[in-house]
């Protein structure tokens, strides 16, 4: 079949979708059942609000938002799942709806832990069923099957049976799967849930392997925010189903206030020298333009805004006092970052 796919098109187009749904309200009192079954009430939830954005060919975009923020549900209209309520969307120029069948040959789609897998046959036998049925050619079969044994260590669980395998494995086998009929979008919901520090590397390293050697078009959703800011190059953020920030990492940073963190190592003085010694070294020092976030055996952790505060400035301070060992400047971590500004929008 010839492709509809067009080049020079956006790999994702979203234009002011609208996304509600119904919930019908019952009081759950057996004295109700009558006024529930007669005078139903039903309640509209809107988890996407005229929400727009595109993505090129080739980006890596984490999009991420609190629960309820309306990711997955973005992720099943993109994939022809849900329809939207209002506005238009398409994905390498199709639109999910009604080229359902034609876009299935050109994404990928994984939701967190559920699985294509036959769980009672061999890895390969799913690969080969998955040929046949979606009649994947030779050359395009045998080079995908080559590169994801390769880069996902699939040698050795090929001939595994699903449901023998640990959730890091099959996850990568899962990821395999996908990616045979040579999709140029693919959709990831929570990938590396509930993977232990080696897998959830492997999965990384992966990703962003594919998207760099083979333009992948790759759309992330986690709750991982460390995770995403090491895959991706974009994120957006989704708060009550409308954009809150598009832009890189950085750009999030500073939008959030620039905020560094600094780790002070206090010397330890002798008992019999301790006496002498300035009462600023014995406890956690005071320093103007610093935020103190923790105080634990003479490591000492604060917090403060680049904007306000250089690092001069800093350093400066940091010297008017004895007794300072060592002193560590880090960013602040990505997950602070983003759950201060979760908290602001919710109080908004």
């Amino acid at each position: 079949m010839q492709s509809m796919v067009h080049l020079g098109t956006p790999a994702l187009v979203i234009d002011n979708v609208t996304k509600q749904y119904s919930q019908w309200q019952r009081s759950g009192h057996a004295r109700d059942i009558l006024k529930n079954m007669l005078h139903p009430q039903k309640r509209i939830v809107t988890a996407l609000d005229h929400l727009s954005f595109e993505v090129a060919p080739g980006e890596f975009v984490a999009y991420a938002g609190a629960n309820g923020a309306g990711k997955s549900t973005t992720i099943k209209i993109l994939s022809g799942i849900l329809s939207p309520s209002e506005g238009t969307v398409s994905v390498s120029g199709l639109n999910p709806v009604t080229d359902r069948i034609e876009l299935m040959r050109h994404i990928g789609v994984l939701f967190g832990q559920r699985t294509e897998l036959w769980w009672d046959h061999p890895i390969i036998t799913s690969f080969e069923w998955k040929k046949e049925v979606w009649a994947i050619p030779d050359d395009i079969y045998k080079k995908n099957l080559s590169l994801v044994i390769e880069l996902l260590g699939l040698e050795d669980i090929l001939h595994t049976f699903a449901r023998e395998l640990s959730l890091g494995q099959r996850m990568r086998a899962d990821i395999g799967m996908l990616l045979l009929h040579d999709p140029t979008v693919i959709f990831l919901d929570e990938p590396t849930l509930g993977l232990d520090v080696l897998a959830k590397q492997q999965m990384i390293h992966f990703l962003k392997e594919i998207n760099r050697e083979c333009g992948t078009t790759i759309v992330v959703t986690s709750h991982d925010m460390d995770d995403l800011e090491e895959m991706a190059q974009r994120i957006i953020l989704l708060n009550k189903g409308q954009i809150a920030f598009d832009g890189n990492f950085d750009e999030l940073r500073n939008t959030a206030g620039a905020c560094s963190r600094i780790v002070v190592t206090m010397k330890n003085p002798s008992s019999k020298n301790r006496s002498l010694t300035s009462e600023k070294t014995l406890t956690a020092p005071l320093i103007p333009g610093l935020q103190l976030l923790s105080s634990n055996g003479g490591i000492c952790e604060y917090e403060f805004n680049r904007s306000q505060t250089g690092i001069h400035e800093v350093l400066g301070n940091l010297a008017e006092f004895q007794g300072i060992d060592d002193v560590e400047i880090r960013r602040a971590p990505i997950e602070d970052v983003i759950a201060r500004l979760y908290l602001s929008w919710k109080k908004s």
